[in-house]
């Protein structure tokens, strides 16, 4: 198994991306520590994990607020003894999708706090526990931070930060042996999307616009995921992996 004996935390791992992950990371044997704003989705992966025989323990914040973030980062010290591998993947898409003169001030800063300073503060706070044994912090952008959208300057500015963020943090922690990369996900078929849908006018053809012509699943970014946190990226940091199934290439 590529994760034995490592813990790992996910934010966002209720549903989606972070759900998916959070069930390949146990599979190939990790503890993880599951962690969402939804303290009922965060307890039903953590349920399912641990009914199918792997290590898992529920966590509720919100990535935003610097209190749940030291927070999250001791209960899974407490429950676990250590950290190995964070992947800083809580994300929300600003609603309603406003050209900037018309988004309210409040939607702008709300998607910079969660997307942005929630990565940040998972850094921030990881970091110091990773220092002697090194480890792998992965965060979740977006092919948003490279392709402009009309009506959503918020979460492709927060995504750009975030690569941003990942090659800074990947320079600054290489001594200390943490490797720090991104995803940069294209169209996933998760809940978010399609609670972005059915609350915006976004055109669902867009789902199946790139070169392999369908959207992505949860499972295709889990594996990826799995890959930054496992030993076989040992040589990878700083690298944003764009995984949009061909979108960028027009």
């Amino acid at each position: 198994m590529k994760l034995a004996n490592k813990v790992a935390l996910i934010t966002g791992a209720g549903s989606g991306i972070g759900q998916a992950t959070a069930r390949l990371f146990a599979r190939e044997g990790a503890s993880v520590a599951v962690m969402d704003f939804n303290a009922a989705a965060a307890a039903a992966t953590t349920n399912e994990i641990n009914a199918n025989g792997g290590k898992a323990a529920a966590i509720t914040g919100d990535v935003s607020v610097e209190a749940d973030v030291q927070r999250m980062i001791e209960q899974t010290l407490a429950r676990f003894g250590r950290l190995d591998v964070l992947y800083n993947n809580a994300g929300i898409v600003n609603q309603p999708m406003l050209r900037m003169m018309e988004l309210p001030l409040e939607h702008f800063e709300r998607v910079m706090a969660v997307n942005t300073r929630g990565v940040y503060l998972g850094i921030k706070h990881a970091v110091p526990h990773m220092r002697r044994d090194g480890g792998s912090i992965i965060n979740t952008a977006s092919q948003a931070a490279f392709e402009a959208v009309v009506g959503l300057a918020p979460y492709c500015a927060s995504k750009a930060a975030v690569v941003s963020l990942t090659q800074v943090a990947a320079l600054e922690y290489a001594p200390w042996k943490i490797r720090v990369n991104c995803i940069c996900p294209g169209i996933i078929d998760t809940p978010l999307l399609h609670a972005t849908v059915a609350r915006t006018e976004m055109n669902t053809a867009v789902w199946d616009n790139n070169g392999l012509r369908r959207r992505g699943l949860p499972e295709e970014i889990a594996n990826a995921a799995l890959f930054l946190a496992s030993d076989d990226s040992s040589y990878v940091t700083g690298a944003p992996f764009l995984i949009d199934g061909g979108k960028a290439m027009g």
